[in-house]
């Protein structure tokens, strides 16, 4: 696990517990075995996070996993059975469990999407909004439900948008600007019409065009123009009704915020046997 992961397990338990689980300790010391079950199908992620959680708590707890992230599960299945302290583990329970459900949750939602657009060539990448501190978390998730990071943030592509281009003066002096100073790093050019797209094209230094809420009719238009001279991707407003119809245009990538920003944790429940 990453020192990132690491903070965050530790940030987690921190605030849960603080000066100590109260109701855990009322608890006879006595060993127990319990076990994690899904209460619906879902693409599992986030195993790390719940182990680390458990074992932060005591690390004598003992864990056998039954399935790995990125495996499908259906209703009821068994994750894993954990042997330990009563007192242990439900004082990480509920962070485990918020982790994997969160995790889960992203990682489902990408497979879903993901399978609607599986018959075309199109990729589909996350953005950067994601829960605040819990990043690399959820962009691993997205691996793991089968789609693609887009940046992880500001420092490693130069991405210029709407505000960036107005502040520049155009789309020319942003990009020139931008290819000058940082001309190792990607640089993405968002634009929000065919004729901003047509200015994109004559530019050189550009790793793709981003079409920024356009019409599925002016999508194909965009294909047809940047045919063999610039990769598209298509962002705004794309969800689980419009992805295929989206894809079907021709893009080389959709990002969706959707799928780390607006999910409904996955319901996975710990029992005691």
């Amino acid at each position: 696990m990453s020192e990132d992961s690491l903070k965050a397990v530790q940030q987690a338990l921190k605030e849960d517990i603080g000066s100590g689980d109260v109701s855990a300790s009322l608890l006879p010391n006595a060993q127990v075995e319990a076990n994690i079950i899904a209460r619906e199908s879902a693409v599992i992620c986030g195993i790390d996070y719940a182990q680390h959680a458990f074992s932060l708590v005591d690390d004598s707890i003992q864990i056998n996993w039954m399935v790995a992230d990125g495996d499908q599960v259906v209703e009821n299945q068994t994750l894993c059975t954990l042997n330990g302290f009563a007192s242990s583990i439900v004082s990480a329970e509920r962070v485990a469990l918020n982790f994997l459900q969160m995790l889960s949750a992203t990682a489902t939602q990408t497979h879903i999407l993901v399978s609607k657009i599986a018959h075309t060539n199109t990729q589909l990448l996350d953005t950067r909004k994601t829960i605040p501190g819990l990043r690399l978390a959820q962009k691993q998730a997205v691996k793991c439900g089968g789609g693609v990071n887009h940046r992880l943030g500001l420092y490693d592509c130069v991405m210029l948008k709407e505000n960036h281009i107005i502040a520049a003066g155009s789309i020319k002096q942003a990009v020139q600007s931008a290819t000058e100073k940082y001309p190792n790093l990607p640089l993405i050019v968002e634009v929000e019409s065919l004729g901003q797209l047509q200015q994109t094209l004559l530019l050189g230094g550009i790793t793709r065009a981003l079409c920024d809420n356009f019409s599925i009719d002016d999508l194909a238009k965009a294909v047809v123009l940047a045919k063999d001279k610039l990769p598209l991707e298509a962002s705004g407003n794309i969800d689980a009704d419009n992805i295929v119809a989206t894809a079907n245009t021709g893009v080389d990538y959709i990002s969706i915020g959707g799928m780390t920003k607006n999910i409904q944790a996955i319901d996975l429940s710990l029992r005691f046997s």
